[in-house]
């Protein structure tokens, strides 16, 4: 009895884990897309697709639903915004569902 909830608890914490792992290059890839597209020649397309480039080489080629780049002005700069979303990560059957989604942030270079 006290093994099968040694079991579910360390399932448990591994799920966690991983899905943190996930967000985390997820976070990474979204800001490496903001830096790439606001270099001094870089564009919002090319931004997006280093992004889901980043994120298909960490983690998979499907980890990515869907992805977004635009240009916000925020405290009289103009700022590149990469949002990536992205599904729970779910080691087996059982385990969150759902969406999360992430944002990299750029100042556009001058």
């Amino acid at each position: 009895m006290v093994g099968a909830l040694v079991v579910v608890l360390v399932l448990g914490v591994v799920q966690l884990a991983y899905a943190l792992w996930v967000r985390t290059i997820l976070i990474d890839a979204a800001g490496e897309g903001a830096r790439y597209a606001a270099l001094l020649d870089g564009d919002l397309a090319s931004g997006e697709a280093r992004a889901r480039l980043v994120a298909a080489t960490a983690v998979s080629d499907a980890v990515v639903d869907a992805s977004s780049a635009t240009i916000d002005r925020e405290a009289g700069y103009d700022v590149v915004v990469v949002e990536l979303v992205a599904p729970v990560p779910v080691l087996g059957p059982l385990g969150p569902s759902g969406t999360m989604t992430v944002t990299g942030r750029a100042v556009v270079e001058q």
